[in-house]
Protein backbone atom coordinates (compact mmCIF):
# COMPACT_ATOMS: atom_id res chain seq x y z
CA UNK A 1 0.00 0.00 0.00
CA UNK A 2 1.37 3.40 -0.95
CA UNK A 3 1.23 5.90 1.90
CA UNK A 4 0.10 9.45 1.17
CA UNK A 5 3.20 11.54 1.82
CA UNK A 6 1.16 14.66 2.66
CA UNK A 7 -0.08 12.98 5.82
CA UNK A 8 3.43 12.53 7.13
CA UNK A 9 5.21 15.54 5.60
CA UNK A 10 5.57 17.69 8.76
CA UNK A 11 7.00 14.87 10.83
CA UNK A 12 9.34 13.74 8.08
CA UNK A 13 10.59 17.29 7.56
CA UNK A 14 11.63 17.61 11.19
CA UNK A 15 13.22 14.23 11.83
CA UNK A 16 14.24 13.55 8.23
CA UNK A 17 12.74 10.07 7.99
CA UNK A 18 9.94 8.33 9.75
CA UNK A 19 12.12 5.29 10.25
CA UNK A 20 15.38 6.32 8.46
CA UNK A 21 16.09 2.89 6.98
CA UNK A 22 15.44 4.33 3.57
CA UNK A 23 18.37 6.67 4.12
CA UNK A 24 20.67 3.66 4.43
CA UNK A 25 19.19 2.27 1.24
CA UNK A 26 19.69 5.54 -0.63
CA UNK A 27 23.30 5.76 0.49
CA UNK A 28 24.18 2.13 -0.20
CA UNK A 29 22.25 1.26 -3.32
CA UNK A 30 19.86 3.72 -4.88
CA UNK A 31 18.38 1.16 -7.26
CA UNK A 32 17.70 -1.69 -4.84
CA UNK A 33 14.76 -2.18 -2.46
CA UNK A 34 15.17 -2.46 1.28
CA UNK A 35 16.07 -6.04 2.21
CA UNK A 36 16.20 -7.99 5.45
CA UNK A 37 19.97 -7.54 5.42
CA UNK A 38 19.56 -3.76 5.35
CA UNK A 39 17.10 -3.92 8.25
CA UNK A 40 19.48 -6.10 10.26
CA UNK A 41 22.28 -3.60 9.75
CA UNK A 42 20.00 -0.72 10.71
CA UNK A 43 18.96 -2.43 13.93
CA UNK A 44 22.44 -1.81 15.27
CA UNK A 45 21.86 1.94 14.95
CA UNK A 46 18.40 2.12 16.51
CA UNK A 47 19.15 -0.32 19.34
CA UNK A 48 16.29 -2.70 18.56
CA UNK A 49 16.10 -6.31 17.35
CA UNK A 50 13.32 -7.75 15.17
CA UNK A 51 12.61 -11.33 14.20
CA UNK A 52 12.93 -12.48 10.59
CA UNK A 53 9.14 -12.65 10.35
CA UNK A 54 8.86 -9.06 11.61
CA UNK A 55 11.53 -7.94 9.16
CA UNK A 56 9.72 -9.59 6.25
CA UNK A 57 6.48 -7.90 7.29
CA UNK A 58 8.16 -4.50 7.40
CA UNK A 59 9.68 -4.69 3.92
CA UNK A 60 6.59 -3.52 2.08
CA UNK A 61 6.06 -0.46 4.27
CA UNK A 62 9.72 0.47 4.26
CA UNK A 63 9.86 0.41 0.48
CA UNK A 64 6.68 2.49 0.42
CA UNK A 65 8.44 4.96 2.69
CA UNK A 66 11.27 5.19 0.19
CA UNK A 67 8.83 6.26 -2.49
CA UNK A 68 7.39 8.83 -0.06
CA UNK A 69 10.86 10.26 0.56
CA UNK A 70 11.51 10.54 -3.17
CA UNK A 71 8.27 12.45 -3.65
CA UNK A 72 8.98 14.76 -0.70
CA UNK A 73 12.44 15.58 -2.00
CA UNK A 74 10.99 16.86 -5.24
CA UNK A 75 9.26 19.66 -3.34
CA UNK A 76 11.36 22.79 -2.92
CA UNK A 77 11.63 23.57 0.79
CA UNK A 78 13.82 26.62 1.38
CA UNK A 79 15.11 27.32 4.89
CA UNK A 80 12.31 29.77 5.64
CA UNK A 81 9.52 27.16 5.43
CA UNK A 82 8.67 26.05 9.00
CA UNK A 83 7.15 22.70 9.95
CA UNK A 84 3.44 22.58 10.78
CA UNK A 85 4.33 21.31 14.25
CA UNK A 86 4.81 24.26 16.63
CA UNK A 87 6.63 24.08 19.97
CA UNK A 88 4.60 25.11 23.01
CA UNK A 89 6.68 26.24 26.03
CA UNK A 90 3.63 26.97 28.23
CA UNK A 91 3.39 24.73 31.32
CA UNK A 92 0.10 23.44 32.71
CA UNK A 93 -1.69 26.02 34.85
CA UNK A 94 0.57 28.84 33.65
CA UNK A 95 -0.39 32.30 34.86
CA UNK A 96 0.24 34.44 31.80
CA UNK A 97 1.40 38.03 32.27
CA UNK A 98 -1.59 40.36 32.32
CA UNK A 99 -2.22 44.07 32.06
CA UNK A 100 -0.61 46.66 29.82
CA UNK A 101 3.03 47.01 28.90
CA UNK A 102 4.99 49.74 30.65
CA UNK A 103 8.49 51.03 30.24
CA UNK A 104 10.55 53.38 32.36
CA UNK A 105 14.05 54.71 31.79
CA UNK A 106 16.81 55.84 34.09
CA UNK A 107 17.67 59.53 34.22
CA UNK A 108 20.32 60.38 31.62
CA UNK A 109 20.17 64.16 32.01
CA UNK A 110 23.73 64.32 33.37
CA UNK A 111 25.10 62.97 30.08
CA UNK A 112 27.53 65.36 28.42
CA UNK A 113 29.28 65.34 25.08
CA UNK A 114 32.89 64.24 25.71
CA UNK A 115 35.83 66.39 24.67
CA UNK A 116 37.18 63.43 22.73
CA UNK A 117 34.30 62.30 20.54
CA UNK A 118 35.92 58.88 20.19
CA UNK A 119 34.85 58.27 23.79
CA UNK A 120 31.30 58.09 22.46
CA UNK A 121 32.18 54.64 21.16
CA UNK A 122 31.61 53.26 24.66
CA UNK A 123 28.60 55.34 25.66
CA UNK A 124 25.45 53.38 26.35
CA UNK A 125 22.36 53.52 24.14
CA UNK A 126 20.63 55.52 26.88
CA UNK A 127 23.42 58.10 26.95
CA UNK A 128 23.63 58.38 23.16
CA UNK A 129 19.86 58.68 22.97
CA UNK A 130 19.92 61.65 25.35
CA UNK A 131 22.61 63.40 23.30
CA UNK A 132 20.63 62.88 20.10
CA UNK A 133 17.31 63.91 21.63
CA UNK A 134 18.84 67.11 23.00
CA UNK A 135 20.54 67.63 19.63
CA UNK A 136 24.05 67.76 21.05
CA UNK A 137 25.05 65.30 18.34
CA UNK A 138 23.44 64.09 15.13
CA UNK A 139 22.71 60.61 13.93
CA UNK A 140 24.93 61.21 10.89
CA UNK A 141 27.84 62.12 13.14
CA UNK A 142 27.33 58.99 15.20
CA UNK A 143 27.00 56.78 12.14
CA UNK A 144 30.22 58.20 10.70
CA UNK A 145 32.03 57.65 14.02
CA UNK A 146 31.07 54.00 14.24
CA UNK A 147 31.59 53.28 10.55
CA UNK A 148 35.12 54.68 10.87
CA UNK A 149 35.74 52.38 13.84
CA UNK A 150 34.34 49.41 11.96
CA UNK A 151 36.70 50.12 9.08
CA UNK A 152 39.66 50.61 11.41
CA UNK A 153 39.21 47.67 13.79
CA UNK A 154 36.88 45.31 11.95
CA UNK A 155 39.63 43.65 9.88
CA UNK A 156 41.62 42.85 13.04
CA UNK A 157 38.62 41.23 14.68
CA UNK A 158 37.21 39.55 11.54
CA UNK A 159 33.79 40.65 12.78
CA UNK A 160 32.30 42.32 9.68
CA UNK A 161 30.67 40.62 6.74
CA UNK A 162 29.11 43.69 5.10
CA UNK A 163 29.23 47.40 5.87
CA UNK A 164 25.83 48.87 5.01
CA UNK A 165 27.28 52.37 4.72
CA UNK A 166 24.99 53.74 2.02
CA UNK A 167 21.89 52.53 3.84
CA UNK A 168 23.23 53.88 7.13
CA UNK A 169 23.70 57.37 5.70
CA UNK A 170 20.17 57.37 4.30
CA UNK A 171 18.66 56.23 7.58
CA UNK A 172 20.80 58.62 9.68
CA UNK A 173 19.89 61.60 7.50
CA UNK A 174 16.22 60.68 7.78
CA UNK A 175 16.53 60.41 11.56
CA UNK A 176 18.13 63.85 11.81
CA UNK A 177 15.42 65.43 9.69
CA UNK A 178 12.65 63.84 11.77
CA UNK A 179 14.23 64.85 15.08
CA UNK A 180 14.77 68.41 13.84
CA UNK A 181 11.10 68.50 12.88
CA UNK A 182 10.04 67.39 16.35
CA UNK A 183 9.19 63.80 15.39
CA UNK A 184 11.23 61.91 17.97
CA UNK A 185 10.54 58.17 17.89
CA UNK A 186 12.20 57.24 21.17
CA UNK A 187 15.57 56.13 22.56
CA UNK A 188 16.64 54.15 19.49
CA UNK A 189 16.01 57.00 17.10
CA UNK A 190 19.24 57.72 15.25
CA UNK A 191 21.24 55.03 17.09
CA UNK A 192 23.55 52.91 14.89
CA UNK A 193 23.52 49.13 15.31
CA UNK A 194 24.67 45.89 13.71
CA UNK A 195 23.01 42.51 13.11
CA UNK A 196 24.23 38.97 13.02
CA UNK A 197 24.44 38.00 9.34
CA UNK A 198 21.55 35.56 9.41
CA UNK A 199 18.87 38.25 9.10
CA UNK A 200 17.52 39.04 5.65
CA UNK A 201 18.23 42.57 4.45
CA UNK A 202 17.14 43.98 1.11
CA UNK A 203 19.94 44.70 -1.36
CA UNK A 204 22.64 43.20 0.89
CA UNK A 205 24.01 39.70 1.14
CA UNK A 206 22.85 37.37 3.90
CA UNK A 207 25.62 34.79 4.08
CA UNK A 208 24.80 32.77 7.23
CA UNK A 209 28.60 32.77 7.73
CA UNK A 210 28.97 29.83 5.37
CA UNK A 211 30.75 29.50 2.04
CA UNK A 212 27.83 27.81 0.21
CA UNK A 213 25.74 30.94 0.91
CA UNK A 214 28.36 33.69 0.77
CA UNK A 215 26.76 35.33 -2.29
CA UNK A 216 23.14 34.81 -1.19
CA UNK A 217 20.84 37.84 -1.45
CA UNK A 218 17.31 37.48 -0.05
CA UNK A 219 15.25 40.39 -1.29
CA UNK A 220 13.31 41.25 1.86
CA UNK A 221 13.90 42.64 5.32
CA UNK A 222 13.53 40.45 8.37
CA UNK A 223 10.85 41.51 10.83
CA UNK A 224 13.47 42.61 13.35
CA UNK A 225 15.07 44.91 10.73
CA UNK A 226 11.66 46.43 10.04
CA UNK A 227 10.91 46.93 13.73
CA UNK A 228 14.24 48.59 14.42
CA UNK A 229 13.82 50.82 11.36
CA UNK A 230 10.40 51.84 12.65
CA UNK A 231 12.08 52.74 15.95
CA UNK A 232 14.49 54.96 13.99
CA UNK A 233 17.61 52.83 14.52
CA UNK A 234 20.34 52.96 11.86
CA UNK A 235 21.75 49.71 10.45
CA UNK A 236 25.47 50.10 9.79
CA UNK A 237 26.81 46.54 9.53
CA UNK A 238 26.03 42.88 9.08
CA UNK A 239 28.28 41.07 11.50
CA UNK A 240 30.06 37.75 11.42
CA UNK A 241 28.67 34.54 12.84
CA UNK A 242 29.99 31.03 13.16
CA UNK A 243 29.00 29.19 10.00
CA UNK A 244 25.33 28.22 10.11
CA UNK A 245 25.22 29.39 13.74
CA UNK A 246 27.99 27.32 15.32
CA UNK A 247 31.03 28.71 17.16
CA UNK A 248 33.10 31.66 15.84
CA UNK A 249 34.66 30.36 12.61
CA UNK A 250 33.11 31.58 9.35
CA UNK A 251 34.22 31.70 5.73
CA UNK A 252 36.11 34.92 6.51
CA UNK A 253 38.15 33.39 9.32
CA UNK A 254 38.01 33.36 13.12
CA UNK A 255 36.17 36.23 14.81
CA UNK A 256 38.49 37.54 17.53
CA UNK A 257 37.96 38.37 21.18
CA UNK A 258 38.72 42.09 21.74
CA UNK A 259 40.14 41.32 25.20
CA UNK A 260 42.59 38.78 23.82
CA UNK A 261 42.86 38.69 20.05
CA UNK A 262 44.68 35.36 20.17
CA UNK A 263 41.31 33.90 21.16
CA UNK A 264 38.08 33.56 19.25
CA UNK A 265 35.11 35.59 20.44
CA UNK A 266 33.06 32.41 20.92
CA UNK A 267 29.80 32.07 19.09
CA UNK A 268 27.73 31.84 17.25
CA UNK A 269 26.80 35.52 17.68
CA UNK A 270 30.52 36.13 17.33
CA UNK A 271 30.66 39.41 15.44
CA UNK A 272 27.75 40.89 17.39
CA UNK A 273 29.52 40.35 20.71
CA UNK A 274 33.01 41.36 19.49
CA UNK A 275 31.81 44.56 17.83
CA UNK A 276 29.85 45.76 20.88
CA UNK A 277 32.77 44.96 23.18
CA UNK A 278 35.27 46.84 20.98
CA UNK A 279 33.04 49.91 20.63
CA UNK A 280 32.30 49.37 16.94
CA UNK A 281 28.51 49.50 17.39
CA UNK A 282 26.40 50.68 20.37
CA UNK A 283 24.34 47.49 20.26
CA UNK A 284 23.89 44.42 18.09
CA UNK A 285 21.33 41.71 17.52
CA UNK A 286 22.26 38.09 18.12
CA UNK A 287 20.49 34.76 18.23
CA UNK A 288 20.66 31.74 20.49
CA UNK A 289 19.72 28.12 20.08
CA UNK A 290 22.10 26.72 22.67
CA UNK A 291 24.48 29.31 24.15
CA UNK A 292 24.98 31.61 21.16
CA UNK A 293 24.18 34.82 23.06
CA UNK A 294 25.44 33.77 26.48
CA UNK A 295 28.79 32.37 25.38
CA UNK A 296 30.10 35.25 23.20
CA UNK A 297 28.68 37.83 25.63
CA UNK A 298 30.68 36.11 28.35
CA UNK A 299 33.89 35.88 26.32
CA UNK A 300 33.66 39.53 25.21
CA UNK A 301 32.34 40.98 28.52
CA UNK A 302 29.03 42.17 27.06
CA UNK A 303 25.55 42.15 28.51
CA UNK A 304 23.13 39.91 26.62
CA UNK A 305 19.41 39.21 26.82
CA UNK A 306 18.08 35.90 25.59
CA UNK A 307 14.30 36.41 25.66
CA UNK A 308 11.65 33.78 26.21
CA UNK A 309 10.85 31.50 23.30
CA UNK A 310 7.96 33.09 21.41
CA UNK A 311 8.84 36.71 22.20
CA UNK A 312 10.66 38.01 19.10
CA UNK A 313 9.69 37.26 15.52
CA UNK A 314 12.09 35.03 13.61
CA UNK A 315 10.62 35.90 10.21
CA UNK A 316 13.52 36.60 7.90
CA UNK A 317 16.05 34.88 10.15
CA UNK A 318 17.93 31.71 9.21
CA UNK A 319 16.28 28.72 10.85
CA UNK A 320 18.47 26.23 12.66
CA UNK A 321 15.98 24.76 15.13
CA UNK A 322 12.38 25.89 14.82
CA UNK A 323 11.61 24.93 18.41
CA UNK A 324 14.75 26.41 20.02
CA UNK A 325 15.91 29.50 18.04
CA UNK A 326 15.58 32.85 19.85
CA UNK A 327 16.58 36.44 19.01
CA UNK A 328 17.95 38.96 21.49
CA UNK A 329 20.14 42.06 21.94
CA UNK A 330 23.80 42.21 22.93
CA UNK A 331 24.61 45.53 24.57
CA UNK A 332 26.87 47.49 26.93
CA UNK A 333 24.54 47.24 29.91
CA UNK A 334 21.27 45.77 31.11
CA UNK A 335 19.11 48.83 30.48
CA UNK A 336 20.31 48.99 26.88
CA UNK A 337 19.01 45.43 26.49
CA UNK A 338 15.68 46.55 27.92
CA UNK A 339 15.53 49.51 25.52
CA UNK A 340 16.19 47.38 22.46
CA UNK A 341 13.87 44.57 23.58
CA UNK A 342 11.06 47.07 24.07
CA UNK A 343 11.08 47.68 20.31
CA UNK A 344 11.59 44.17 18.97
CA UNK A 345 9.25 41.96 20.98
CA UNK A 346 5.69 41.04 20.04
CA UNK A 347 3.68 39.49 17.19
CA UNK A 348 4.20 40.46 13.57
CA UNK A 349 1.33 38.52 11.99
CA UNK A 350 3.76 36.17 10.27
CA UNK A 351 5.69 34.14 12.85
CA UNK A 352 3.01 31.86 14.31
CA UNK A 353 5.09 30.91 17.37
CA UNK A 354 4.75 34.33 19.01
CA UNK A 355 2.78 35.14 22.16
CA UNK A 356 1.14 38.52 22.68
CA UNK A 357 2.07 39.15 26.31
CA UNK A 358 2.96 42.55 27.83
CA UNK A 359 6.50 43.64 28.69
CA UNK A 360 6.96 45.84 31.73
CA UNK A 361 10.29 47.26 32.83
CA UNK A 362 11.32 49.77 35.46
CA UNK A 363 14.91 50.51 36.49
CA UNK A 364 13.74 50.87 40.10
CA UNK A 365 13.61 47.61 42.06
CA UNK A 366 14.24 46.75 45.69
CA UNK A 367 15.91 43.39 46.22
CA UNK A 368 15.40 43.46 50.00
CA UNK A 369 13.53 40.30 50.97
CA UNK A 370 13.31 39.04 47.39
CA UNK A 371 13.78 35.28 47.11
CA UNK A 372 16.36 34.49 44.42
CA UNK A 373 17.40 30.92 43.71
CA UNK A 374 20.87 29.66 42.92
CA UNK A 375 22.00 26.33 41.48
CA UNK A 376 23.79 25.09 44.56
CA UNK A 377 25.45 22.01 43.03
CA UNK A 378 26.76 23.90 40.01
CA UNK A 379 28.18 26.78 42.05
CA UNK A 380 29.92 24.33 44.38
CA UNK A 381 31.62 22.39 41.59
CA UNK A 382 35.12 23.35 40.38
CA UNK A 383 34.97 25.60 37.29
CA UNK A 384 36.84 28.67 35.96
CA UNK A 385 34.34 31.33 37.16
CA UNK A 386 33.84 29.91 40.66
CA UNK A 387 35.54 32.77 42.53
CA UNK A 388 33.76 35.44 40.49
CA UNK A 389 30.39 33.77 40.97
CA UNK A 390 30.93 33.35 44.72
CA UNK A 391 31.51 37.10 44.97
CA UNK A 392 28.37 37.71 42.91
CA UNK A 393 26.31 35.68 45.37
CA UNK A 394 27.75 37.72 48.23
CA UNK A 395 26.86 40.95 46.40
CA UNK A 396 23.29 39.79 45.78
CA UNK A 397 22.97 39.09 49.51
CA UNK A 398 24.32 42.57 50.27
CA UNK A 399 21.54 44.00 48.11
CA UNK A 400 19.07 42.35 50.48
CA UNK A 401 17.97 39.28 48.55
CA UNK A 402 17.29 35.93 50.22
CA UNK A 403 19.31 33.25 48.42
CA UNK A 404 17.52 29.92 48.02
CA UNK A 405 19.44 26.76 46.97
CA UNK A 406 17.70 24.97 44.11
CA UNK A 407 18.24 22.09 41.72
CA UNK A 408 17.18 21.75 38.10
CA UNK A 409 14.74 18.92 37.29
CA UNK A 410 16.34 15.47 37.21
CA UNK A 411 15.76 14.92 33.50
CA UNK A 412 18.50 13.82 31.04
CA UNK A 413 18.53 16.97 28.93
CA UNK A 414 21.72 16.02 27.08
CA UNK A 415 20.02 12.87 25.81
CA UNK A 416 17.15 14.85 24.31
CA UNK A 417 19.48 17.35 22.62
CA UNK A 418 18.87 15.20 19.53
CA UNK A 419 15.87 17.52 19.07
CA UNK A 420 18.29 20.20 17.89
CA UNK A 421 20.22 17.81 15.66
CA UNK A 422 17.02 16.54 14.06
CA UNK A 423 15.62 19.97 13.30
CA UNK A 424 18.98 21.28 12.08
CA UNK A 425 19.30 18.29 9.76
CA UNK A 426 15.91 19.10 8.28
CA UNK A 427 16.66 22.84 8.03
CA UNK A 428 19.75 22.02 5.95
CA UNK A 429 18.48 18.90 4.22
CA UNK A 430 19.20 20.28 0.75
CA UNK A 431 22.76 21.23 1.73
CA UNK A 432 23.46 17.63 2.75
CA UNK A 433 21.80 16.03 -0.27
CA UNK A 434 23.53 18.39 -2.69
CA UNK A 435 26.97 17.55 -1.31
CA UNK A 436 27.75 21.24 -0.84
CA UNK A 437 28.28 20.62 2.85
CA UNK A 438 31.92 19.86 1.98
CA UNK A 439 32.32 23.62 1.36
CA UNK A 440 31.92 24.38 5.07
CA UNK A 441 35.15 25.34 6.81
CA UNK A 442 34.81 22.89 9.69
CA UNK A 443 34.42 19.18 8.95
CA UNK A 444 35.07 17.53 12.34
CA UNK A 445 33.06 15.01 14.30
CA UNK A 446 31.00 17.68 16.11
CA UNK A 447 30.66 20.14 13.22
CA UNK A 448 27.57 20.69 11.11
CA UNK A 449 28.35 18.53 8.08
CA UNK A 450 28.71 15.42 10.23
CA UNK A 451 25.81 16.38 12.51
CA UNK A 452 23.52 16.95 9.52
CA UNK A 453 24.45 13.61 8.00
CA UNK A 454 24.10 11.76 11.28
CA UNK A 455 20.73 13.37 11.96
CA UNK A 456 19.25 11.46 9.05
CA UNK A 457 19.53 8.32 11.16
CA UNK A 458 17.50 9.66 14.10
CA UNK A 459 14.17 7.79 14.07
CA UNK A 460 11.06 9.97 14.13
CA UNK A 461 9.81 7.92 17.07
CA UNK A 462 12.82 8.99 19.13
CA UNK A 463 12.43 12.62 18.07
CA UNK A 464 8.79 12.61 19.16
CA UNK A 465 9.56 10.86 22.45
CA UNK A 466 12.37 13.33 23.14
CA UNK A 467 9.79 16.09 22.81
CA UNK A 468 7.47 14.24 25.17
CA UNK A 469 10.28 14.22 27.73
CA UNK A 470 10.72 17.92 26.96
CA UNK A 471 7.06 18.39 27.93
CA UNK A 472 7.83 16.79 31.29
CA UNK A 473 10.85 19.08 31.66
CA UNK A 474 8.65 22.15 31.12
CA UNK A 475 6.22 21.00 33.82
CA UNK A 476 9.01 20.18 36.27
CA UNK A 477 10.68 23.57 35.77
CA UNK A 478 7.43 25.31 36.65
CA UNK A 479 7.02 23.11 39.73
CA UNK A 480 10.57 23.87 40.84
CA UNK A 481 10.03 27.64 40.58
CA UNK A 482 6.68 27.46 42.37
CA UNK A 483 7.81 25.16 45.17
CA UNK A 484 10.79 27.39 45.91
CA UNK A 485 8.66 30.53 45.60
CA UNK A 486 11.14 32.20 43.26
CA UNK A 487 10.81 34.18 40.04
CA UNK A 488 14.55 34.43 39.38
CA UNK A 489 17.57 32.25 39.93
CA UNK A 490 21.32 32.54 39.42
CA UNK A 491 23.27 30.10 37.29
CA UNK A 492 26.90 29.80 36.21
CA UNK A 493 27.14 30.96 32.60
CA UNK A 494 29.29 28.06 31.46
CA UNK A 495 28.81 25.20 33.88
CA UNK A 496 26.21 22.47 34.29
CA UNK A 497 23.03 21.91 32.31
CA UNK A 498 21.27 25.25 32.79
CA UNK A 499 22.02 26.51 29.27
CA UNK A 500 20.58 23.47 27.53
CA UNK A 501 17.71 23.10 30.00
CA UNK A 502 16.46 26.66 29.60
CA UNK A 503 16.93 26.63 25.84
CA UNK A 504 14.71 23.54 25.75
CA UNK A 505 12.09 25.06 28.05
CA UNK A 506 12.25 28.56 26.54
CA UNK A 507 12.94 30.50 29.76
CA UNK A 508 14.55 33.96 29.44
CA UNK A 509 17.87 34.99 30.89
CA UNK A 510 20.27 37.91 31.16
CA UNK A 511 24.04 37.41 31.18
CA UNK A 512 26.22 40.14 32.69
CA UNK A 513 29.98 40.49 33.24
CA UNK A 514 31.24 39.85 36.77
CA UNK A 515 34.97 40.47 36.48
CA UNK A 516 37.87 38.54 35.02
CA UNK A 517 39.49 35.25 35.91
CA UNK A 518 43.06 36.55 35.60
CA UNK A 519 42.88 40.28 35.12
CA UNK A 520 42.37 39.86 31.36
CA UNK A 521 39.82 37.22 30.42
CA UNK A 522 36.19 38.12 31.26
CA UNK A 523 33.78 36.10 33.36
CA UNK A 524 30.00 36.39 33.65
CA UNK A 525 26.96 35.40 35.70
CA UNK A 526 23.50 34.47 34.44
CA UNK A 527 20.11 35.59 35.79
CA UNK A 528 17.25 33.29 34.72
CA UNK A 529 13.59 34.30 34.96
CA UNK A 530 10.09 32.96 34.46
CA UNK A 531 8.59 32.70 31.00
CA UNK A 532 7.77 36.12 29.52
CA UNK A 533 9.01 37.92 32.65
CA UNK A 534 11.97 39.65 31.03
CA UNK A 535 11.23 42.90 32.84
CA UNK A 536 11.96 41.48 36.29
CA UNK A 537 15.22 39.72 35.42
CA UNK A 538 16.40 42.84 33.62
CA UNK A 539 15.66 45.00 36.66
CA UNK A 540 17.37 42.59 39.08
CA UNK A 541 20.38 42.20 36.80
CA UNK A 542 20.60 45.99 36.52
CA UNK A 543 20.62 46.34 40.30
CA UNK A 544 23.59 43.96 40.47
CA UNK A 545 25.32 45.64 37.54
CA UNK A 546 24.95 49.12 39.00
CA UNK A 547 26.36 47.90 42.30
CA UNK A 548 29.47 46.38 40.72
CA UNK A 549 30.38 48.32 37.56
CA UNK A 550 32.14 45.50 35.69
CA UNK A 551 30.30 46.55 32.51
CA UNK A 552 32.16 49.88 32.54
CA UNK A 553 35.49 48.25 31.71
CA UNK A 554 36.51 48.07 28.04
CA UNK A 555 39.24 46.24 26.11
CA UNK A 556 42.39 48.43 26.19
CA UNK A 557 43.37 47.87 22.55
CA UNK A 558 40.16 49.46 21.27
CA UNK A 559 39.72 52.53 23.48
Amino acid sequence: MKINYNKFLPLILISVSSFFLGAIFIITNENSPVTREVITAAENIIGLKFTEVQQDTMLGLLNDHLMNYESIRKINLPNNIPPAILFNPIPEGFNAPAGKSSFGLSDYSNTELPKNKNDLAFYSVGQLAYLIKTRQITSVQLANLFIERLKKYGPDLHCIVTLTEDLAMQEAQKADKEIAAGKYRGPLHGIPYGVKDLFDTKFYKTTWGAAPYKDQVIDEDATIIKKLREAGAVLIAKLSMGELAMDDVWFGGLTRNPWDTTQGSSGSSAGSAASVSAGLVPFAIGTETWGSIVSPSTRCSDTGLRPSYGRVSRHGAMALSWSMDKIGPICRNVEDCAIVFNYIYGPDGIDQTLYNYPFSYSPEINLKGMRIGYLDDDFNSPYPFKTNDSLTIIEIKKLGAILVPIKLPDIPVNDIALILDSEAGAAFDELTRSGKDVMLARQGKYNWPNIFRSSRFIPAVEYVNANRIRYLLIQEMEKMLNQNKIDIYLAPSDEGDNSLTTNLTGHPLVVVPNGTTDGIHPASITFVGRLFDEGKILAVAKAYQDATGFHLKHPPLFK
